[in-house]
């Protein structure tokens, strides 16, 4: 027997026969769907190498059962990107050296995203340090990492004319 899961992956609808109603969201996309961006770490969700926003909001794809999603918005890594155009957080990930070996960078984008989306990043260094605390570089480039997210927050703040737009640090 077989579940149908309809979702929505990095902006294309999708529909998957799950076998195994005890598959992971990380394993379905790495295993099945060849999205090999976010890493099996820990596999306990205790790393965040598996972060992906799910409607919007950043979740362990390790600790999510596929089947569960059914009419979700699914976005990996591989869909951040348009075309040749890098996401602003990726692009601010390259520019402040946010990455050494690369492993945790996927997921460290991601969690970056959800952060800035949800509107709790702001530029404050603390606040942007407790945000991304799920994510852990094994590599320690956490300053680079930091600075990253400031500049994708701070660009995310300004408004269509370029004008920056106030923005919140309190908690």
């Amino acid at each position: 027997m077989t579940i149908p899961l309809r979702l929505t992956l990095n902006g294309q609808p999708r529909t998957i026969d799950l076998d195994d109603p005890r598959v992971t969201l990380l394993d379905l996309l790495r295993e099945r769907l060849g999205l090999t961006g976010a890493k099996k770490g820990c596999d306990r969700g205790q790393c965040g190498a598996c972060t992906v926003l799910v409607d919007g909001r950043r979740i362990n794809a390790c600790l999510q059962l596929a089947a569960s999603l059914d009419g979700a918005e699914v976005t990996t890594i591989e869909g951040l990107s348009e075309g040749d155009a890098l996401h602003p957080v990726q692009a601010a990930f390259i520019a402040h050296d946010g990455f050494q070996c690369g492993f945790c960078t996927p997921g460290q984008i991601m969690s970056a995203v959800g952060l800035i989306r949800e509107g709790r990043a702001g530029t404050d260094p603390e606040r942007i340090r407790e945000g991304m605390s799920g994510n852990l570089c094994r590599c320690g480039a956490y300053a680079g990492i930091l600075e990253a997210v400031q500049e994708a927050s701070r660009g995310a703040s300004r408004d269509a004319a370029g004008r920056a737009q106030p923005q919140e640090d309190a908690a």
